[in-house]
């Protein structure tokens, strides 16, 4: 049995609770690696409704509630000795947060709300794994936000220029503009890109009066990976194909027309979509192209290395009592 500041060989769980998924990952850090043994991933839109109620609804409190309570079960039965579990956009920006912060913690979880900035530097730790001393901008787009950050992981650590929350999520979007009819009218697709980019461009504009640049725009989350799958029509999901693919300006747009020309029934019947995720897979697909088009990047390149393994290095350095490379520690969990 581990014991604090004893990481050796121990099994970690990290959950990661977001505004329209909740996910698992169990893990072992080896010589400063991460080292992913399994990965689950449920959609239980905690979000639905808190754009405009500012609340969680009892009925998605319910749902993350008995989903995490078996991640619990699962990662105990596979011999987690430590946990952290990290919440987001949704239960920020929600005022009765603490009735499901008060059910996760009868799990024998510490479970935090973590500010976007730290999301976001948690997120390109992960991403930046795979781009070790390349400067890079690293979008994390959620389901009520979307974080971009501007930095570089290198020998001397991480080095971060950057990093900003925006309200540009692909659940907000769809509860604002594409939630109140079946197919989608020009008028609504306008008003989300233009909100998008209302939210983008002073993050940008900033980036560039600090002459930040960035060799690439790399995003990770539940949109980006299923514009892979859906254009590589992936049935069954396979992540070894998904992982640092590459979409351009032209294929996202053209994902994103074709969204638009269905209905939400339609879109859940395409290949490599989830039927759950196809509600808010067109506003999602607006959050990308419109990022790429204030950017200025003609490519971009997907990551599933992502919060999971940024948190797992996090918690591990935790553990160890050792600096975390985002400078913020989490809480956690010893499991007996």
């Amino acid at each position: 049995m581990a014991t604090d500041g004893d990481a050796a060989d121990c099994l970690l769980a990290v959950i990661d609770i977001g505004t329209v998924t909740a996910r698992l990952a169990l893990s072992r850090v080896h010589k400063g690696r991460v080292v992913a043994l399994t990965k689950q991933s449920t959609i239980v839109n905690l979000g639905a409704g808190v754009d405009k109620t500012g609340r969680l609804d009892s009925a998605a409190i319910n749902r993350v509630s008995e989903c995490i309570a078996a991640y619990v079960a699962t990662a105990q039965e596979a011999g987690a000795e430590w946990a952290v579990c990290t919440l987001t956009s949704a239960a920020r920006d929600a005022e009765n947060s603490d009735e499901l912060l008060y059910r996760l913690q009868a799990l024998g979880l510490l479970p935090q709300v973590i500010p976007g900035e730290v999301e976001g530097q948690l997120t390109f730790l992960g991403v930046a794994q795979d781009f070790f001393a390349h400067k890079l901008l690293v979008a994390d787009n959620g389901g009520g936000s979307t974080e971009l950050a501007w930095g570089m992981l290198s020998a001397a650590g991480l080095d971060m220029g950057l990093v900003r929350s925006t309200n540009v999520g692909c659940r907000r979007l769809t509860d604002r503009y594409f939630s109140q009819q079946k197919r989608v009218c020009v008028e609504d697709l306008r008003a989300a890109h233009e909100f998008a980019a209302e939210q983008f461009a002073p993050v940008i504009a900033e980036a560039h009066s600090l002459h930040l640049q960035a060799e690439k725009l790399l995003a990770c989350g539940g949109t980006a990976t299923s514009l892979v799958a859906m254009t590589l029509e992936l049935e069954p999901y396979d992540s070894a194909r998904v992982h640092l693919s590459e979409l351009d300006y032209q294929q996202v747009c053209a994902l994103e027309e074709k969204l638009a020309g269905l209905t939400v029934e339609e879109r859940a019947k395409l290949p490599g979509l989830q039927a759950k995720r196809a509600p808010v897979i067109l506003a999602g697909s607006v959050a990308i192209s419109e990022l790429m088009k204030q950017t200025g990047c003609e490519t971009l390149t997907v990551s599933e290395s992502d919060l999971l393994v940024g948190m797992s290095l996090t918690l591990d350095a935790a553990i160890r009592k050792e600096t975390t490379a985002v400078g913020w520690r989490p809480n956690f969990t010893h499991f007996d």
